[in-house]
């Protein structure tokens, strides 16, 4: 007997014993089938049950700044959307570290969110040890908003423009101090970024956070920064800071009279992104229904008009478009980090 009569005789015997068992045990049978509807209907069957408790968004900063302002924004009309809870839990430290590797160790059930923003991408390239992958350990839900920093200054410092900065700048090299949220975060990578394409020395004071940051930029402490425009558009319109430029490719909304960065610095463009990711393995019809929620309520004027307020520009879309954004700027992101060489550890 050749070695593929072998091999066909073994795969029959196989077979037939499969068949012996079942035929024998037949409640076997039953199971598997009943196993097998199961695994075909849950999807559907969860959809249409799920939320049955409060849903958590954990948020990677502490309440009042940016992403804690915008992660209850969100919170709200999907809590109507969902007629439960969202709870925002607000998991601060290690800038956002330590929120995104409980969201990612978490039950993929649904009931576990994580409102991310660019932080999300960056800390992989920040700290020699990171327990998660942004890629590969989270599903993209849907993103929230678009958000551009805002380049400002304290009062009385003398450049009044962008022009007039890298002129003073260029004049005194490394004289000009600026203040971040913290090595590594947006604000500090974003500065990083405009001193190398405008060719200027700015020397870098990182803080715990852009709270005690603002605090002596309006005290005058600090020379100029570049953070996120949510919590710096009140503080500009309210005369305790002058705002010089917004970083997005347009002018935004809440200050059209703001130039962007990019007109005086070709090319330079940082847009700060926020949204909903969910742990890897959340069923897909959870991910859908949290998706057309969101959706549906980023169309309505009343949160338009609110988010426009805080400088953000709605955003939506589907889940596809905002993991192919995650991976974009997980890409260009790691190359700024490591031409800036910021590390945290």
């Amino acid at each position: 007997m050749n070695g593929k009569s072998k091999a066909t005789e073994a795969s029959s015997m196989r077979v037939n014993r499969s068949l012996v068992f079942f035929i024998l045990h037949p409640s076997a049978f039953i199971l598997c089938a009943f196993i097998a509807i199961g695994l075909s209907l849950s999807s559907g069957v969860y959809a249409q049950t799920y939320p049955t408790k409060p849903v958590r968004l954990v948020v990677g900063f502490p309440p009042g700044g940016a992403g804690d302002i915008l992660a209850r924004m969100a919170a709200q009309p999907l809590s109507v959307a969902l007629h439960e809870q969202v709870v925002v839990d607000n998991r601060g430290g290690a800038g956002g570290l330590v929120a995104t590797e409980i969201a990612a160790h978490s039950v993929a059930d649904g009931y576990t969110l994580m409102f991310a923003s660019i932080p999300h991408v960056i800390n992989p390239f920040l700290y020699k040890k990171v327990d998660y992958d942004p890629i590969k350990d989270f599903d993209a839900v849907v993103q929230f908003v678009a958000a551009p920093l805002m380049m400002a200054t304290n009062g009385n410092f003398p450049a009044k423009s962008v022009k007039e900065l890298i002129a003073l700048a260029k004049a005194k090299p490394g004289q000009i101090n600026y203040g971040s949220g913290g090595s590594g975060s947006s604000s500090h990578l974003a500065m990083e970024l405009f001193k190398s394409m405008a060719g200027v020395d700015i020397t870098h004071i990182p803080y715990k956070g852009t709270g005690p940051m603002f605090a002596e930029l309006v005290g005058g402490q600090l020379n100029v920064t570049i953070a996120s425009a949510v919590p710096l558009i009140p503080l500009v319109k309210g005369g305790k800071l002058h705002g010089l430029a917004v970083t997005g490719p347009k002018r935004a909304a809440a200050m059209p009279d703001l130039p962007t960065i990019g007109e005086t610095v070709s090319g330079y463009e940082v847009i700060n992104w926020f949204g909903i990711v969910a742990p890897r393995g959340t069923p897909k019809a959870v991910i859908t229904r949290i998706n057309a929620d969101m959706n549906a309520a980023l169309k309505t004027p009343a949160l338009r008009d609110l988010l426009a307020a805080q400088g953000a520009e709605a955003a939506g879309g589907t889940p596809e478009e905002f993991a192919a954004l995650i991976q974009r700027d997980f890409a260009k992101w790691g190359k700024v980090v490591k031409a800036s060489g910021a590390r945290v550890d």
